[in-house]
C-alpha cells in the first residue's frame, strides 16, 4: 500500500515542488504567469484530454452518469454553504467572498486530477477529470466571474447578475479546456473514432499538460504570503476532509458503483484549485485568505490524499 500511494502522489508533488522552488529561487518569474497558464489551460490539457478521451469506448462515458449527479452536488453545495459563510461569518466582501468560494469549492483537476487519476484508476480518469472541470465550467465559475463583475462595477451597473452570469457562461465554454473534451465526449458518443494521425499529432503537446500544470501550481504557491487564521482553517477542513467525505455519502445515497465512486471521492479530495486567484486577479482581487487556503490545503494534500487513496480500496 506505501508503495501505491507513493507511486501516485510522488510524481504529482514532485513537480509541484520544482515549480515552487523555481519560483521562490526567481529562476521562474511567479507573479506573471500568464504565458504559462495559456500554455497549459488553452493548448496542452486540452488536448491531452482529447486523446484520452477520444480513445475510449462510448460505454465508459455513459457509466458516468452518476457521477455527473454527484459532481454537480458536491461542487454546487460546498460553493454556495462557503460564499453565504464567506459574507456573513467571515465578514469578507462579495468579490473576495466569491473568490475563496471557488478555491475551496472546485479541486485542482487541471493540475493534479489527471497524473492523479491515471495513477489510482487508469485512462478511464481522463473522463472524470473532463467532466470535472466541465461541471465547473458551466456552473460556479460563471457564477463567481459575475459576481466580482458586480462588485467592480457597483450597485448602480447597468444590467442584472443574471445577465453577467449568461456573458461569463457564453466565455467560459469557449474556452479550448471545457470544449476540447465536450468534442472528444461528444465524438465518441457518435460512434466516430478519431484517425491515428490526428491522435499522434495531438500527443506531443498533450504530453506536457499535466507536468506544465503541476509546474504552474507551484509558481503560484511560490508567490503566495501564507497566513493562518479561522476562515484558511475552515477551507482547509471542508476542501480536505469534509467534501470528500459528503461525496462518499452521496454515492452511497444513489448507489454508483465501485469505480465511480473511486473516481468521485479521489478526485474531491484534491487540493483547492487556483482558479479563484487566476480568475480574480484581473478584477484587482488579491486575496491573502484564498492565497492561504491554496498554499496550506495542497501541503496538508499529501497526508489526506494517502488517507483517500489508502481507505478507498477498503471501504469504496
Amino acid at each position: 500500500m506505501v508503495h501505491e500511494i507513493a507511486t501516485a502522489l510522488l510524481p504529482v508533488f514532485f513537480a509541484l515542488a520544482l515549480g515552487f522552488g523555481a519560483g521562490l529561487r526567481g529562476y521562474v518569474d511567479n507573479r506573471d504567469v500568464s504565458s504559462i497558464n495559456k500554455l497549459v489551460m488553452d493548448f496542452a490539457i486540452p488536448a491531452s484530454l482529447f486523446v484520452s478521451i477520444s480513445s475510449t469506448d462510448r460505454s465508459d462515458i455513459t457509466a458516468h452518469a452518476g457521477y455527473i449527479v454527484v459532481t454537480v452536488v458536491a461542487l454546487a453545495v460546498v460553493y454556495a454553504v462557503t460564499l453565504v459563510l464567506q459574507q456573513r461569518t467571515f465578514g469578507l466582501q462579495k468579490a473576495e467572498a466569491a473568490v475563496q468560494a471557488l478555491t475551496v469549492a472546485y479541486p485542482n483537476y487541471a493540475s493534479i486530477g489527471l497524473p492523479l487519476s491515471a495513477a489510482v484508476v487508469g485512462g478511464r480518469g481522463a473522463i472524470a477529470v473532463a467532466i470535472g472541470l466541465a461541471v465547473g465550467a458551466v456552473t460556479i465559475v460563471p457564477f463567481s466571474l459575475a459576481l466580482l463583475e458586480d462588485s467592480k462595477l457597483g450597485p448602480d451597473a447597468p444590467g442584472s447578475t443574471l445577465s453577467r452570469f449568461g456573458g461569463a457562461l457564453g466565455k467560459s465554454v469557449r474556452r479550448p479546456i471545457f470544449w476540447a473534451p465536450m468534442l472528444a465526449i461528444v465524438l465518441v458518443l457518435s460512434g466516430v473514432h478519431m484517425p491515428d494521425l490526428v491522435e499522434k499529432t495531438l500527443i506531443p503537446i498533450g504530453q506536457a499538460g499535466a507536468g506544465a500544470a503541476l509546474f504552474l501550481t507551484g509558481l503560484l504557491l511560490s508567490a503566495q504570503k501564507v497566513s493562518f487564521g479561522p476562515n484558511v482553517a475552515y477551507g482547509i477542513v471542508v476542501k480536505n476532509g469534509l467534501m470528500p467525505l459528503f461525496v462518499w455519502g452521496l454515492c452511497l445515497l444513489l448507489g454508483l458503483d465501485r469505480l465511480s465512486t473511486t473516481e468521485a471521492v479521489l478526485l474531491t479530495a484534491i487540493p483547492c484549485g487556483f482558479f479563484g486567484l487566476v480568475f480574480g486577479a484581473p478584477f484587482g482581487v488579491q486575496s491573502r485568505v484564498a492565497g492561504s487556503t491554496l498554499m496550506l490545503s495542497t501541503v496538508a494534500g499529501i497526508a489526506s490524499l494517502s488517507v483517500v487513496i489508502a481507505l478507498l480500496p477498503q471501504h469504496v
